[in-house]
């Protein structure tokens, strides 16, 4: 007979973060915890890094570098501010950053949901590979740079080069941008955009939050997929 889930609480004031990570990475195995509470986190690197389980949780404060960094399956917390490359080559799951995060927050992440309460710096999304990525502030210079497949979704502005060298990731922000990237336009938002990026917001738990219309579309304008002699300057 299988016991029951229970919730378990770590305390990094108390116990080592390795210790930490090698029991999540055992969850479902050598304990049945499903939702956990990390306290003291006090802004520590690599924490919750490569959790492959359908678990909760939730840190209560800042992070450092990393933080939930390919995760798959679990839907991860932070009620407090992420440092560099937070859900970093993320495959599937949710992880969400009450505060804010610092650069290259989903960085080459393949699936699964971002969502950023505040602000993100610079390269957000870099080289992202089928993540959705939603910042509810602004970001920072070279988002999306190499964007490969997914979904960046900004309610404020976005800085310098936006989409540099993008391919197919979609990019949707609602405020200013700064510029664009080598190989990135402007797009027709028609309604079939709307729905999508209404679905995305609603499966993110924000249907209803912000008006879909007041969004402008950019992507790839494809001319730097094959060399030309056209596009030398572009390159």
């Amino acid at each position: 007979m299988t016991a029951p889930a229970t919730d378990l609480t770590f305390d990094l004031a108390a116990q080592p973060l390795r210790e930490l990570n090698a029991a999540l990475h055992k969850a479902g195995v050598e304990t049945n915890a499903r939702r956990w509470h990390v306290a003291n986190p006090n802004g520590r690197h690599a924490l919750a890094v490569g959790i492959n389980a359908p678990l909760e949780v939730e840190i209560d404060g800042h992070v450092g570098y990393y933080c939930a960094g390919m995760n798959q399956q679990a839907r991860v917390t932070i009620n407090g501010n992420a440092g560099v490359g937070v859900a970093e080559n993320m495959m599937s799951g949710f992880v969400h950053v009450k505060g804010d995060a610092s650069q290259a927050a989903g960085a080459t992440a393949h699936g699964g949901t971002l969502l950023i309460e505040g602000n993100a710096s610079a390269r957000c999304g870099i080289s992202m590979k089928g993540v959705d990525i939603i910042v509810k502030g602004s970001i920072g210079h070279m988002s999306a740079f190499m964007g490969q497949a997914g979904h960046l979704i900004v309610f404020g502005d976005a800085g310098d080069a936006l989409g540099d060298s993008l391919y197919e990731a979609k990019l949707f922000v609602r405020g200013t941008v700064q510029s664009l990237g080598a190989d990135c336009i402007e797009k027709e938002m028609r309604e079939e955009h709307k729905a999508l990026l209404a679905e995305k917001l609603s499966a993110a738990g924000l249907a209803g939050t912000i008006d879909v219309s007041e969004f402008k579309r950019y992507g790839s304008a494809r001319r730097l997929y094959n060399f030309h002699i056209d596009n030398v300057d572009a390159y």
